[in-house]
C-alpha cells in the first residue's frame, strides 16, 4: 500500500486588530504563525512566552529568509503591510534586504563617526585627552611614573604643603589648551625652545611622555583620525632640548659620614629611612617606595620588592635596614607611608634628599644611590653576579643565565657584609641584638 503524505498549507487570513489580539501560541508548542492574505510573506509570530511580532518570509536567490519587522504593539497593521511590500520590492530588484540593511547601518555609523571625529578635531585639546590617557594607562604604571604624568600637566599656582611658595606649572602645561589637531612639529619645537632654556632635564622627560601619549592617540578609536603622526619626534625639538648628560654620580667612601649624618637629620623619619634603605639595598627608587608591610618577612629576614625585569624579586632583609623599617609607623599598608599623598606612600622624596645632599656637600641623585651601592660593593670584593642579583640586573653571560642559582642565604652573607662595611665607613656603630635591633652609637 502506498503511503500518502498529507500536505498542510498555511492558512492565510485577513489581519485585524481583534484577530491579532486573540491569537496565542497553543500549549505544548514554542511558537505559532498567523499569515496575512493580503500581502505576500507577511505574518504574525506568537511565542510560548506571550510575545507577538510581525515577520516577513520570502525566498532570496532560492533560499528561505525570515525577518522580524517589529512588535505588534508598536507597528500598526498598515505599516507592517507597507514594510512587507517594500521588502518584497527589494527582493524583486535582485537584492537581499539583510545586506541592504547592513550597508545602510554601516553608512549611518560611518557618517556618525565622521561627525564625531569632526567635532573632536574642533574641541579636543591636549589637556582634555591627557586625563583620559592617564586613566587608561594607570593600571600598568608605577606610582612615580603616574606622578610624572600628573606633574607634567599641572597648571601650577597651588599652595604647597610645607612651603609658602606656589607650585610651578608643569613642563607640558603651556600646551594644555592646544587642540590635538594643532599639535604640529613646529609647535612642539617652539615649546622645546622655551622649556629647554628653563629646565632642560624636565623638558626632555616631558617630551618623552608627550611622544608616548601621541603614539597612544594613533591607536585610539577617536583620536587616531586626528593624530596621524608623532609631532614630539621632531628632530628640531630634540635639538633644542639637548642630550642628557651621562650620570656618573655616586657616593665615595669618604663621603658616607657626611651623607648619613645629613640624611638622618631629615625631619621626616619615613623619608630618612627610605633614603638609607635605598643606599643599602641598591634598589631602584620606584621599587622600594611601594614596598608593603606584607612584603617584609622579619622571621626569615627577606624583603619582596617589585622588579623591572622579573616582576618581583626577593632580597635579604639586612639587620640595619630591618632596624629602620621596624621603627616606622604602621599608618597603612605601605612601609614608606605618607599621610598627604593620594597613593598612601612617598611620592617625591627627591626634594628632601637634595636638601640633605646640599648640607652634606655631596651631589648625588636618587638613582645615584643605586649606583653607589654597586660601586661600594667593589671594596669588599663582592662577586659581581651577587651584587647584580640583589639589585635586580639581568644575568650576564650563559653561565649566569642558565647555571647559577644562588639561595637567599648566600645573598644574605654578602649583603650583610656590605651593609656592615658601609656603616663602618659612615661611622655608625650598629649592633643587632637578640631581643631586637637598635643603634648603639651614631
Amino acid at each position: 500500500m502506498a503511503i500518502v503524505k498529507a500536505v498542510v498549507k498555511a492558512v492565510k487570513v485577513k489581519l485585524t486588530a481583534g484577530r491579532i489580539a486573540d491569537f496565542q501560541c497553543p500549549k505544548g508548542k514554542t511558537r505559532a504563525y498567523l499569515w496575512c492574505d493580503a500581502v505576500k510573506g507577511l505574518g504574525v509570530i506568537a511565542t510560548a512566552a506571550g510575545a507577538k511580532s510581525y515577520i516577513f518570509q520570502a525566498k532570496v536567490k532560492g533560499k528561505s529568509m525570515r525577518l522580524t519587522i517589529g512588535d505588534v504593539g508598536v507597528w500598526s497593521i498598515a505599516n507592517a503591510q507597507a514594510e512587507a511590500r517594500r521588502l518584497q520590492i527589494v527582493i524583486d530588484t535582485g537584492n537581499d534586504p539583510r545586506q541592504v540593511k547592513a550597508e545602510r547601518e554601516a553608512a549611518k555609523d560611518a557618517k556618525a563617526a565622521a561627525l564625531s571625529t569632526k567635532e573632536a578635531r574642533e574641541v579636543i585639546t591636549l589637556g582634555i585627552a591627557w586625563p583620559e590617557y592617564i586613566a587608561a594607562m594607570k593600571p600598568a604604571w608605577g606610582a612615580l611614573h603616574l606622578h610624572d604624568h600628573v606633574k607634567a600637566m599641572q597648571a601650577g599656582g597651588e599652595k604647597r604643603t610645607r612651603s609658602r611658595k606656589l607650585t610651578a606649572p608643569g613642563a607640558l602645561a603651556s600646551l594644555a589648551t592646544v587642540r590635538l589637531v594643532d599639535l604640529t612639529p613646529e609647535l612642539v619645537t617652539a615649546w622645546a625652545k622655551v622649556e629647554g632654556a628653563k629646565r632642560p632635564a624636565r623638558a626632555r622627560n616631558a617630551r618623552t611622555l608627550l611622544s608616548t601619549f601621541l603614539n597612544w592617540c594613533t591607536a585610539h578609536p577617536t583620536y587616531k583620525a586626528i593624530v596621524t603622526s608623532n609631532a614630539a619626534q621632531s628632530k628640531e625639538a630634540k635639538k633644542h632640548l639637548g642630550k642628557p648628560q651621562k650620570k656618573n654620580d655616586a657616593l665615595q667612601r669618604e663621603q658616607l659620614p657626611a651623607w648619613f649624618k645629613a640624611v638622618k637629620q631629615i625631619g621626616n623619619p619615613v623619608i630618612s629611612a627610605y633614603l638609607q634603605a635605598m643606599l643599602l639595598t641598591g634598589a631602584r627608587p620606584n621599587e622600594l617606595i611601594t614596598v608593603r608591610w606584607a612584603d617584609v618577612d622579619f622571621q626569615w629576614n627577606s624583603l619582596t620588592i617589585k622588579d623591572k625585569v622579573e616582576g618581583l624579586r626577593v632580597i635579604p632583609l639586612t639587620p640595619y635596614v630591618a632596624h629602620l623599617i621596624v621603627a616606622l609607623p604602621r599608618r597603612n599598608e605601605f612601609v614608606f607611608s605618607s599621610l598627604t599623598a593620594a597613593s598612601g606612600h612617598l611620592v617625591e622624596p627627591r626634594i628632601a634628599h637634595d636638601k640633605a645632599c646640599a648640607v652634606a656637600g655631596v651631589d648625588v641623585t636618587l638613582h645615584g644611590l643605586r649606583r653607589s651601592f654597586a660601586s661600594l660593593c667593589e671594596w669588599i670584593e663582592m662577586p659581581g653576579g651577587i651584587a647584580a642579583q640583589i639589585q635586580g640586573h639581568k644575568p650576564q653571560g650563559v653561565r649566569e643565565q642558565h647555571y647559577i642559582r644562588r639561595p637567599l642565604d648566600l645573598l644574605r652573607m654578602w649583603h650583610v657584609k656590605i651593609e656592615a662595611w658601609i656603616l663602618e665607613q659612615a661611622g655608625i656603630q650598629f649592633v643587632p641584638v637578640q631581643a631586637g635591633l637598635r643603634v648603639v652609637n651614631s
